[in-house]
């Protein structure tokens, strides 16, 4: 129960005492207060993480770094060599951008554009549990497949420690030195 909410009942429960109440109601049941519920955290950071993409004839592996503020948006950055950014996905719960840095390109698309093409459904809250590593089963490595067509793919992602509540950059990307191309062509 949040501190102004209590002052009114404390000064209302004042009141009647003051002014006499004259008749007396006793329980025995206890009183329950139940506080609204508080999310675990508001920012997560995780740096370190390992993705690996598998299909039926190639694996990429790469160093992942994900900022999440809680449901508001998400980053994805993908740095397989040398730490330089090469492949970055921004998401809100409504849309998905992605940019691909080394072919100078990027795609912008809401989820249901993407789960046309894509089996099963990517939802806004599995992107925000998998960058934030809250898995339901608490481990610290997340296997999912994906049908995409013809195509198999298995994602991996491996977690280290995650950071909660640290400040977190979320700074849209440029897009403007890109070229915008249909999602078709990225999935």
């Amino acid at each position: 129960m949040n501190r102004t909410r209590y002052t009114i009942l404390l000064l209302s429960a004042l009141f009647l005492v003051a002014c006499g109440a004259k008749k007396k109601v006793v329980t025995n049941e206890p009183a329950v207060i139940s506080e609204p519920a508080v999310p675990a955290w508001h920012t997560c950071f995780i740096q370190g993480a390992r993705m690996t993409v598998e299909t039926d004839d190639q694996e990429l592996s790469a160093a992942t770094t994900m900022q999440v503020v809680r449901d508001s948006m998400l980053i994805i950055s993908v740095m397989p060599m040398l730490g330089l950014e090469m492949l970055r996905i921004e998401a809100t719960p409504q849309q998905i951008i992605g940019i691909d840095k080394m072919h100078g390109r990027y795609a912008v698309a809401t989820y249901d554009e993407i789960n046309r093409r894509v089996r099963p459904a990517i939802t806004w809250e599995t992107l925000q549990q998998l960058c934030s590593a809250e898995l339901p089963n608490g481990d610290k490595k997340a296997v999912l497949e994906y049908n995409m067509g013809m195509q198999m793919l298995t994602l991996t992602i491996s977690y280290p420690e995650r950071q909660t509540d640290v400040p977190v950059r979320m700074n849209n990307a440029k897009t403007d030195r890109y070229n915008k191309i249909d999602i078709s062509k990225f999935l």
